[in-house]
């Protein structure tokens, strides 16, 4: 009698007995037999047929297993949108949870069995891709578990491998091939999907997992393949997850699932926008998604950080030990502008003076009322949505420079002498205490200040090393943990502020440094220097004069 091949007894685990083996006719009866389910799926349209299949298999795992499938609006909307004409790749970001994985692995089975077309191709072929062997075989479980749950008849057409390469084989239908592979773009190379599906794209290796990108995409091109990328938010813009939904190319589809930046972790309406699931029954309920946002502000740090990125589904960075301030810890500084103090008192500016086609920034610190305002200015070329894509970060430039808090001047430099003269246009004849600066620019910033008529304005040099910038980070958070920065939501800040971490030598000094290499932490360097100088001078004793009697 001949068993199915399968390292770990395929034919005991879908429950065929040692008598029930198969003869030579009925393996040619196999290779030839369609899937029972199939004579059920109806409609012309992939999408169509895609949602039919779907609604005839068996929920394989989890608090609801053996029930029927019933998908959801959102992702009801996800399947046609991925299936639709023209489009080749669809894409889906949206909070852990929401059975984005088990959605893509009973995909893969409508296309493994050929459901997704009423003439499907011979030989099909699907890979799940993910940055390793063991994050792949999460889908390729859901795979199994789904056809655990299909008549004897059915799972009698299905070959499974489970040693060095983990594959399913259907015989039938014109058959089909379903395999995993980690992010190595020489493991595709070769190949011809029909459907792929790159699992948690957020996570993979820069290199390694754009490799495996190219080499997949260019593989689907030989047999009009479609790719379906799935993942919680990538930490930041650059990620090339986040340019998928940021800047689709064309025959792409996004669906992204990420509420407004700014809303407090435990806001349940925002909670249901990344977790559109919790509210039809999905993944995790409403009320846990609170009790745990809750739980996470309670413990700060990177709990914090990874509840917004994991289960918020927000764009935010979860490394929490070098950051110089959390995401919380400054939008706590962030008030609505009715709110924000008056310009009281000597303002202290703090100048971190660009070179070379890169950004300058200056930051205004009014110490008495703990008010902070910030600007940017780049170099006209090249423009600021060339730099925007070229940076990774689509048109946030843009949208800075529509807010008010981007310029532009000069063309490939900032010239810094009339740039300062700008900014302080800005304060509107508010009294500067003093200009803090970088040592290292302390020529450019001489000569930048004698053309914009600051040369009696006293000029403080501060320095970036360990030295300096241990005592200016650790005044200026200090200075925000004890609510003494207040400031208009500001998208300048808040990137400068995502991009910026500290570098810290043996002994726990602190410098500031870019998370990325592509960052701008201009502004937030600026921000450091003026904080800082103005909780110097408020714990500075003020000088009382004294009587001198002859």
């Amino acid at each position: 009698m001949k068993r199915a091949k399968d390292q770990h007894d395929t034919a005991d685990l879908f429950g065929f007995g040692p008598n029930a083996g198969t003869s030579a006719s009925h393996g040619d009866r196999r290779r030839t037999a369609p899937l029972s389910l199939l004579k059920k799926i109806g409609g012309k349209s992939a999408g169509v047929r895609a949602i039919a299949f779907l609604g005839l298999l068996s929920i394989p795992e989890g608090k609801k297993a053996g029930k029927p499938l019933k998908l959801a609006d959102f992702q009801r909307k996800f399947v046609k949108g991925t299936f639709a004409k023209n489009v080749m790749v669809g894409v889906l970001s949206i909070g852990r949870g929401n059975a984005k994985t088990a959605l893509s692995a009973g995909l893969s089975l409508a296309e493994l069995v050929g459901a997704l077309q009423e003439h499907p191709q011979p030989k099909r072929e699907v890979i799940f891709a993910a940055r390793n062997r063991d994050q792949a075989r999460i889908a390729f479980n859901f795979l199994l578990g789904y056809i655990q749950a299909l008549p004897e008849s059915d799972q009698a057409l299905f070959t499974i491998r489970r040693g060095s390469k983990l594959e399913v084989e259907f015989d039938g239908n014109g058959g089909g091939l379903a395999r995993v592979i980690a992010a190595d773009g020489k493991s595709v190379l070769g190949g011809a999907p029909t459907l792929a599906i790159m699992d948690e794209r957020a996570a993979w290796e820069r290199e390694k997992g754009d490799s495996l990108e190219n080499a997949i995409l260019s593989g689907l091109g030989k047999r009009d393949g479609r790719a379906i990328i799935i993942s919680t938010s990538a930490p930041d813009d650059a990620n090339t997850f986040s340019r998928w939904l940021d800047d689709p190319p064309p025959g792409t589809y996004v669906q992204e699932h990420r509420p407004p930046m700014g809303l407090p972790a435990d806001d349940l309406d925002s909670l249901l926008i990344a977790n559109p699931g919790a509210a039809e029954g999905i993944g995790s309920t409403p009320e846990w998604l609170v009790a745990q946002a809750r739980r996470a502000i309670a413990r700060g740090g990177s709990a914090l950080s990874s509840f917004r990125n994991l289960n918020r589904n927000e764009r935010i960075s979860t490394e929490d030990r070098s950051v110089l301030v959390t995401v919380d810890e400054w939008m706590a500084a962030e008030v609505a502008p009715d709110d924000l103090p008056a310009r009281t008192g000597p303002c202290v500016l703090g100048v971190d003076l660009g070179g070379s086609r890169s950004m300058s920034a200056a930051a205004f610190y009014w110490p008495e009322t703990g008010r902070l305002e910030a600007l940017g200015t780049f170099p006209a070329t090249p423009s600021l949505a060339d730099r925007g894509a070229s940076d990774g970060v689509s048109d946030r430039y843009v949208q800075m420079q529509e807010r008010g808090e981007l310029s532009v001047m000069g063309e490939a430099t900032v010239p810094p002498g009339p740039w300062l003269a700008q900014i302080v246009r800005h304060l509107d004849g508010a009294e500067v205490a003093c200009i803090v600066g970088d040592r290292f620019r302390h020529a450019e910033f001489v000569e930048a200040m004698q053309g914009a008529g600051l040369s009696r304005v006293p000029f403080i040099w501060r320095g970036f090393g360990w030295k300096d910038g241990s005592e200016d980070i650790e005044r200026f958070r200090r200075a925000l943990f004890d609510g003494e920065v207040k400031v208009a939501p500001s998208m300048l800040l808040r990137f400068a502020f995502a991009d910026a971490i500290t570098l810290v030598d043996p002994a726990g000094n602190h410098k500031l440094a870019k998370a990325r290499s592509l960052g701008r932490i201009d502004a937030a360097a600026a921000s450091v220097l003026a904080v800082a100088q103005g909780a110097r001078m408020k714990a500075t004793p003020q000088r009382k004069g004294r009587a001198l009697w002859l």
